[in-house]
């Protein structure tokens, strides 16, 4: 239905703008359980000073982990005209698929923020 009234605002001109999704939230706090795993990667991703190249790098115990870039806000659930980056949580062999999970680092004010279902909800840690 959404993507239906884009296509015909789009053929009459009309301007439409992008809501966070009405399921998605942000939350002041992480007790998941995967909070403890979010933490320890962006204590070593900290370490490494938050790479601002996307690509593989070195990990603990010979793995690899995943730099993502930039990370959009798309969805405008973190705070607007803030730069963010992001990073994968769980390492792995270098070149392997990457999951879900992600660390959200706002370089504007040093926020960090969780996400174990690829940026529909962020717990701020």
């Amino acid at each position: 239905m959404l993507a239906a009234l884009a296509v015909v605002a789009s053929v009459l001109g009309v301007t439409t703008a992008v809501a966070p999704a009405a399921d998605a939230a942000v939350y002041s706090s992480c007790t998941q359980s995967r909070c403890s795993a979010a933490r320890s990667a962006n204590s070593t991703w900290s370490s490494k000073s938050y790479p601002s190249s996307r690509g593989w790098y070195s990990w603990p115990n010979g793995q690899c982990n995943f730099a993502g870039g930039t990370f959009q806000n798309r969805e405008g659930q973190l705070p607007a005209g803030h730069r963010y980056q992001e990073f994968d949580v769980y390492p792995r062999t270098c070149n392997a698929s990457r999951d879900a999970y992600r660390i959200v680092v706002d370089r504007t004010n040093g926020s960090v923020y969780f996400s174990p279902d690829h940026y529909k909800n962020f717990y701020r840690l």
